[in-house]
């Protein structure tokens, strides 16, 4: 979430540390005495799939004239950035941090059978249960047994964008089982009835007077209601989570999480917050699940250490994470007594097949190329129809998801190739590199499959360019077609070529070519 009239970051990023901080404070006022005024039904996110979303031309058109989100994205983008840079120079040896968490990530895709089952031998050595998925079903029909297991039809969970990649909230909703966000942010966009923006920041494109008028209006629906005089100070809109959270946190049986991190030689998860709202969760409920990609391993401790120093830098800003929280399967008498662990590929193993395209699985979800980029910070991530938005979720989804419809196929084009993302990533993701490879592929796919207006355009001016005499002659007509219009612009080209001037003019050739002018000029 965003302010555009100071210079706070907003509730979203800065002001999460108190909430969060003191989500455990005072636990034992007054907690317990709503239980029976919330329903146990979620809010539900807007109606229809992401994939069902309009492919990015058509999404990035309506959202550039929202004057509002442009303002929340332009003031967020930039603080965010600013921060970053300024801790990142801190660091005389940033660039060859960079260079290692680029090769543990590279060395891990190498071996990453290896790696895979090193870990889930250290998981049940420590007492975890491990469940493989292949795809999101397969994710979801775990996750769903397991909740229902344990007699229970809600659980807490901490912000996860693996969990937003299988649709896990929705899948739990239809089994009956309310799934409430503890993120600050995520608690936003819930209440919101909204989608995440950014993978950071998920209410990036709230402000402080939307997020106001949301807990206002939302929070008696499912819990303790918002104070009646609610004002939009950062402390006592998150004070009001707090509070609508807590009861929550006190009655869960099971908690749900991520992980930024598996060490595979350990058999740890790790999650890296700002607000606490995780400690709570990996702490307080008796069952805890946690679901991670395939790809968020790292080989060993010592390889950690570097990726603990370019996450907070690269993503929040900050030199460390208020909270980093360690969990090695169960011990007995603290935290959860029964910890599952769910490894999901659901198209990862695809991404990793390929050789050019397989750098987008060192991701480490910084955000650092979405505040960078300057078609994102215009339009916002509901524009890219999938819950990585930005640069690395426009060669990141269709790679998992596949090629298949307008909407992925749009992705690889929504940018400038500017390369202002590969500059800034952490573990020196090409992303300029990978969204080439992609644009490709699409382009190939579409010479397969029909010969389209554009290859047909250009077999035609390869006709006209092989002859001298031949272009001279078309160059003569282009010149009489100008002075009979009259126009030194045409505004709108006719059928499948009105894409071209949907955004820009095409200008007229002139009335004299330059081989008759040269003929003129020189005999």
């Amino acid at each position: 979430m965003s302010d555009n009239r100071d210079k706070e970051q907003g509730l979203g990023n800065e002001s999460s540390a108190g909430a969060g901080g003191g989500a455990g404070a005072g636990l034992g006022v007054g907690t317990g005495t709503v239980a029976s005024t919330h329903q146990r039904r979620t809010p539900a996110p807007p109606a229809g799939r992401l994939i069902d979303s309009p492919p990015f031309p058509a999404a990035a058109a309506r959202l550039i004239g929202n004057q509002t989100l442009r303002a929340n994205m332009r003031h967020a983008t930039h603080t965010i950035r600013a921060k970053r840079a300024k801790v990142a120079a801190e660091l005389p040896n940033w660039e060859q941090l960079r260079q290692a968490g680029a090769q543990i990530k590279d060395r891990l895709g190498r071996h990453l059978d290896y790696y895979l089952e090193q870990l889930e031998a250290n998981l049940i050595a420590n007492g975890a249960q491990v469940h493989w998925a292949a795809d999101a079903d397969e994710a979801n029909r775990i996750i769903i047994e397991l909740v229902k297991a344990q007699d229970v039809d809600e659980v807490v969970k901490i912000k996860s964008m693996v969990t937003q990649e299988i649709e896990m909230n929705e899948a739990l909703e239809a089994a009956g089982i309310a799934a409430w966000e503890t993120d600050l942010a995520e608690l936003i966009v819930q209440l919101g009835h909204d989608r995440p923006s950014n993978i950071l920041v998920p209410a990036i494109h709230r402000n402080r007077d939307e997020v106001r008028e949301i807990f206002l209006r939302e929070m008696k629906l499912y819990g303790k209601p918002a104070p009646e005089d609610l004002d939009n100070e950062p402390a006592h809109l998150a004070a009001a989570a707090r509070a609508h959270l807590r009861e929550k946190f006190l009655r869960a049986k099971v908690a749900i999480s991520g992980a930024n991190f598996c060490v595979a030689d350990t058999g740890t998860l790790v999650i890296v917050e700002s607000e606490g709202n995780g400690r709570m969760c990996l702490t307080l409920p008796d069952v805890l699940i946690s679901v991670t990609g395939i790809e968020k391993l790292v080989p060993t401790v010592e390889d950690l250490e570097v990726m603990l120093q370019l996450l907070p830098r690269s993503s929040t800003g900050e030199r460390m994470n208020p909270y980093t929280s360690m969990w090695t399967g169960v011990t007995p008498g603290d935290g959860p007594q029964e910890v599952h662990v769910v490894l999901l590929d659901n198209g990862r193993s695809r991404v990793l097949a390929d050789p050019e395209g397989r750098a987008a699985l060192r991701c480490i979800r910084c955000a650092a190329c979405m505040h960078s980029c300057p078609v994102y910070e215009r339009v916002g991530g509901h524009a890219y129809g999938s819950v990585y938005p930005g640069p690395i979720g426009a060669i990141l989804s269709p790679q998992l998801r596949g090629i298949n419809d307008a909407v992925d196929k749009s992705l690889p084009f929504a940018s400038t190739l500017c390369g202002a993302c590969a500059e800034v990533c952490p573990v020196k993701i090409p992303i300029p590199d990978i969204l080439v490879h992609l644009r490709h592929r699409i382009v190939e796919e579409v010479k397969r499959k029909h010969l389209g207006l554009e290859r047909f355009l250009m077999g035609v001016a390869g006709w006209a360019m092989a002859r001298g005499r031949r272009f001279g002659r078309l160059g003569k007509l282009a010149g009489v077609a100008r002075r009979l219009t009259g126009r030194e612009y045409l505004r709108r080209l006719p059928g499948p070529a009105h894409n071209w001037t949907r955004a820009r003019d095409l200008r007229m050739p002139p009335k004299q070519s330059f081989r008759s002018w040269w003929k003129k000029e020189h005999g």
